[in-house]
């Protein structure tokens, strides 16, 4: 794997609902290092802590590959990194290879994989259509969300170095998967709700499958 954009944003008002709303879903890339906090990547903006940011969900990585994947579904938009609001924008990142609980080294910081990405309206006003929101829900890519266990800084072409692995947990595209094709299996749920690195807001919303 290799960081290839490094991504942050600025606080963008959108309208939804009738409302003004703030979202740092509009991130872009940067050529300098970002710096991983405990609970935020610093001088980005995480507006709505009640579902962004915090000890479980201190930065969000993206697969560079999943690109075009999406860019065939959603051809006119302007592409760039960072569209799916990710800090980090990697290559090689396969969440069907990663287990909740991996530990890995990037740059000088250390991090914890937490949870898979559980999308909201934001990247649908993000891409200019809702149906992204399903579409995402649908494919087998979310990205991963870590925890940051020891701050430091990340730059373009540092590559994440596995430091242990968590053998005996579900990969990030089982638990994902939990949310829609296997939201009746009660061997993945009982995993996933008993895996101690899960983000625990993530396990609150896959215990209400039981």
């Amino acid at each position: 794997m290799k960081i290839i954009s490094a991504n942050i944003a600025e606080p963008t008002i959108i309208l939804w609902n009738g409302q003004q709303i703030q979202t740092g879903i509009y991130k872009y890339p940067v050529g300098t290092a970002i710096c991983l906090g405990i609970e935020n990547v610093e001088k980005d903006h995480v507006l709505d802590r009640r579902f962004h940011g915090g000890a479980d969900k201190a930065c969000y990585l993206y697969s560079a590959d999943h690109y075009s994947f999406w860019k065939n579904k959603y051809p006119k938009l302007d592409w760039k990194w960072g569209m799916f609001g990710e800090n980090l924008t990697v290559e090689g990142l396969d969440e069907s290879e990663i287990r909740i609980g991996d530990r890995y080294q990037i740059g000088d910081a250390l991090v914890q994989v937490s949870q898979p990405r559980q999308p909201c309206f934001k990247l649908g006003v993000r891409f200019g259509d809702q149906a992204v929101v399903d579409d995402f829900w649908n494919s087998p890519f979310p990205g991963i969300y870590v925890r940051v266990l020891r701050p430091g800084k990340v730059s373009k072409g540092d590559e994440p170095i596995l430091i242990d692995r968590n053998s005996e947990s579900l990969s990030v595209s089982q638990v994902f998967s939990i949310f829609r094709s296997n939201r009746n299996n009660p061997e993945f749920i009982q995993k996933a709700i008993q895996e101690p690195f899960l983000a625990e807001s993530c396990r609150r919303d896959i215990q209400k499958f039981l």
